[in-house]
């Protein structure tokens, strides 16, 4: 399950960065470099690299959770206090993924139905 949930995340990541690339228009990028603004460099934000550790956080949260949760079903460990809330951190983590993907899927919705 965690794999199927991973590629769909993939998908609309990749999905958004082909959106990006198609609203990614010269004159704006020189506009912005008018401005001051960073349009590339070892400064400059991106979107994509924050989203890709953020997934990567969570994903790394869900195997340790699993982790945890296998030892104390097969009897390794005895602290099912903590894998439960491994367990509850890891499915609060990825909710807060959903919710984010949610509202940045809306906004660029929205950016593609502004008229040119």
């Amino acid at each position: 399950m965690a794999t199927e949930l991973a590629g769909l995340i993939r998908a609309d990541l990749s999905q958004l960065n082909n959106d990006a690339n198609r609203l990614a228009i010269a004159p704006a990028a020189a506009s912005f470099a008018e401005l001051g603004a960073p349009t590339g460099g070892a400064g400059a934000f991106s979107f994509t690299q924050a989203m890709q550790s953020a997934i990567a956080g969570v994903d790394a949260q869900d195997q340790a959770a699993s982790a945890r949760v296998t030892a104390v079903e097969t009897g390794k460990s005895d602290d099912l206090v903590g894998a439960m809330l491994a367990s509850q951190e890891a499915s609060l983590s990825f909710s807060m993924l959903m919710q984010v993907r949610n509202k940045v899927m809306g906004a660029v919705d929205e950016l593609l139905k502004l008229p040119i």
